[in-house]
């Protein structure tokens, strides 16, 4: 089976502080091998103060998702 991307796709994930409430997240993908042009994804957290920001991870076909939350 084919790996999705080729042996050096370029990922590119800029982070930027908008105002005091939002986070702008911008992933390029860049691989040439696989894709005809690069393509860019993006995000808006927002961010509430006096929190943390949590990692979010994707639970697909997980198996043990009671021992993760809480």
């Amino acid at each position: 089976m084919r790996d999705l991307f080729a042996p050096a796709p370029r990922v590119t994930e800029r982070f930027r502080r908008r105002d005091f409430g939002h986070l702008d997240v911008q992933i390029t993908v860049d691989d040439p091998k696989t894709f005809t042009n690069p393509f860019t994804i993006t995000v808006t957290e927002l961010l509430v103060p006096d929190t943390e920001l949590l990692e979010s991870f994707c639970a697909e076909n997980d198996k043990d998702v009671a021992h993760i939350s809480n």
